[in-house]
């Protein structure tokens, strides 16, 4: 029986004033309600914009999903609703402006997307770290945090690419930031980043009404079962599209393979391969007992934000289900992959020598790693800046077990050699023999 005295932590004030503000709001007619329809989202954003090809119309079918599954289960609060329309609002919006840029610079869907490296791990295994040393390389490509917010430039773009104009999104980043910070001052602590730190490309994903950020901010379970049985295979042709978008953006050569991680990659490999043949796999594991109980700690406090109605237990179930069907899906796709186009990377391999890690990665991807080193131990000092307190959680607080856990994740642990979280650093000589049979 877990223990459940133990109990997550609660959201700060700043969340139930701007609750308020918003109902009062409502109230005297100075904010708008929260219509939540597919049709007047998607109208919303054709009249502010003046547009109206929103390409491959598939999103469509993810979106009618998520809508559903927010109106039935997500329960959100007055700030929440609000929050959703923003959030809807920003992504049909650049969607509409995606087009604009591939009809006005049709070049841009030329540009190629040649040997991508793809980190592909658990949600909380340490895909960050490795994407961010990674990223140091200036012979990759990155996407920044300000791009996985807002990947679309604005229009106008080309004044900023003369130098003579500011793009203005690594500013809305920054405030976007600030306000994620006052909402809830541990996202130093769980996901440290900047406007121009390397970040996934979750948000090109996010561009088609996919993946588990929904999932993670928003108690929206039917929408994430729906999306396991459904092929991703247009979300993924929108993220490349999207990668193309974001190269021309920033101006670096196509020649440069891009890095790439999102958790969300476990979920759908056939897909990323089938769209990225060539890409060379990175994949990425640690002690699923904290896998599991960060996860859940992320997931709540982001829910927490949106509704004043989340069980801690049901978030800590949901979590468990999350990451055994994450690594029950990744494994089946590893069949199919050539041995020579992926390589195993241990969380407490990185934790103990991460500089020997590294080595092996690079003489995986055939480079040498020598001129990258300088800016990656630039990197580590900048994360310790970033990380200004350690993120704690327990499966306790989430209703979980120890045990549990154990139980049901006992036979990737076995395969892949994964050390326990407190005792790392002594199963190398059973991870070469793992390797050696897989």
């Amino acid at each position: 029986m877990a223990n459940n005295a133990i109990k997550p932590p609660k959201r700060t004030p700043f969340i139930d004033v701007v609750d308020t503000a918003i109902r009062a709001g409502r109230k005297i007619g100075m904010v708008d309600p929260a219509i939540l329809t597919k049709q007047h989202l998607m109208e919303s954003a054709v009249e502010e914009t003046g547009l109206d090809d929103f390409g491959d119309r598939w999103f469509e079918r993810p979106m009618e999903a998520l809508l559903d599954s927010i109106k039935s289960e997500a329960q959100l609060n007055a700030a929440g609703d609000f929050s959703a329309v923003k959030q809807f609002h920003h992504v049909l919006r650049d969607r509409l402006l995606t087009q604009m840029w591939f009809k006005k610079h049709p070049e841009i869907l030329e540009r190629p997307i040649a040997h991508p490296v793809v980190i592909v791990g658990p949600m909380r295994s340490g895909t960050t770290r490795l994407h961010r040393l990674l990223a140091s390389d200036r012979r990759f490509s990155h996407m920044r945090s300000f791009e996985t917010i807002s990947p679309v430039p604005r229009p106008g773009y080309e004044e900023v690419l003369a130098g003579e104009k500011e793009d203005f999104r690594p500013v809305l980043a920054r405030r976007i930031m600030k306000v994620a910070r006052l909402a809830n001052p541990r996202t130093l602590s769980i996901h440290p980043t900047g406007p121009y730190e390397p970040e996934e490309e979750l948000g090109l994903l996010v561009a088609s009404m996919w993946g588990m950020k929904f999932e993670a901010q928003w108690q929206v379970p039917s929408y994430g079962k729906w999306c396991e049985g459904v092929d991703a295979t247009p979300a993924y042709e929108h993220l490349a599209n999207l990668l193309r978008l974001v190269g021309w953006s920033q101006q670096v050569s196509s020649i440069r393979p891009w890095i790439l991680k999102t958790p969300q990659h476990m979920m759908d490999l056939p897909a990323l391969l089938k769209v990225f043949p060539d890409a060379r796999l990175i994949f990425t594991h640690r002690d699923p007992q904290a896998i599991v109980g960060s996860a859940a700690s992320l997931a709540w406090n982001q829910t927490i934000l949106y509704s004043d109605n989340v069980d801690p237990a049901r978030v800590g179930s949901e979590w468990l289900r999350k990451t055994e069907t994450m690594i029950a899906r990744m494994r089946s796709a590893r069949d199919a992959i050539p041995r020579d186009r992926m390589i195993d990377v241990h969380y407490d391999d990185m934790d103990r020598d991460w500089r020997s890690t590294m080595e092996r990665i690079y003489r995986f991807l055939e480079l040498d790693m020598e001129p990258a080193v300088p800016a990656m131990e630039g990197y580590l000092e900048r994360a310790k800046a970033l990380k200004r307190h350690p993120h704690r959680y327990s499966l306790a607080e989430f209703g979980l077990t120890s045990g549990e856990v154990a139980e049901r994740t006992s036979d990737y642990v076995r395969t892949y050699g994964i050390a326990p979280e407190e005792d790392v650093g002594h199963l190398a000589q059973q991870r070469r023999a793992a390797r050696q049979v897989r």
